[in-house]
């Protein structure tokens, strides 16, 4: 019995290294994103964030292999968080995914760091030579198809007019969202963002409903 209790501390003195080790990159994740929306991916610096985490930037670099691999960690990081929120189970009507859209609206309220980070970065991967410009591409391609596909279901069940152009609403849904979130991020007291996703989607309703 004696001999089994070093080896139980030692086991244990394992899992408190671990996580010690995933709340530092946590830390610097959270720190990345605060950086990436103040000043982009080409502006930010990781001598600066890991200085903000109180680490050197070696110590940093243990956890990530460069500023582009944060960058990317940082996106995939915040992609789960939606696909959870959007993707995880299936609606059972247009209504249920228009509401669970604006829920994500709402989370978002409560993420201003990301979501300013998502409006700079987007606005910088327009450009080929980003490295979150595929990613971007990607993200909204997927985004969409997702929403098209919800809508065509919409149509299929009857709760949509036959003939509803499914993509034409579904990139306006994305339009709708990507606008508001950027005047919510210049005036978030002005803009009550998930009241007036709320409105939209239930006009876009109205119209796309079957009689």
């Amino acid at each position: 019995m004696a001999q089994d209790r070093p080896r139980a501390a030692a086991k244990g003195s394992g899992r408190g290294t671990y996580a010690v080790g995933d709340a530092r990159r946590q830390k610097i994740l959270d720190t990345a994103v605060e950086h990436f929306a103040l000043w982009g991916f080409h502006a930010s610096s990781l001598a600066r964030i890991a200085t903000a985490c109180g680490i050197t930037q070696g110590g940093l670099l243990h956890h990530f292999r460069g500023k582009e691999d944060l960058l990317l960690s940082v996106l995939a990081q915040s992609e789960q968080h939606d696909v959870q929120r959007l993707f995880a189970t299936p609606p059972a009507s247009v209504a249920a995914h228009f509401a669970t859209v604006v829920a994500l609206a709402e989370d978002n309220t409560r993420r201003p760091g990301l979501v300013r980070m998502f409006n700079t970065l987007v606005g910088e991967a327009a450009n080929p030579g980003h490295p979150a410009h595929e990613y971007f591409r990607q993200r909204y391609a997927r985004v969409l198809d997702h929403t098209v596909e919800l809508l065509r279901a919409g149509v299929a069940r009857g709760e949509l007019r036959p003939g509803t152009d499914c993509e034409a609403a579904g990139r306006e849904i994305l339009a709708v969202m990507d606008g508001l979130q950027i005047q919510w991020v210049l005036a978030p007291e002005n803009v009550d963002m998930p009241a007036r996703l709320r409105g939209f989607l239930d006009r876009l309703l109205r119209e796309l409903s079957a009689p």
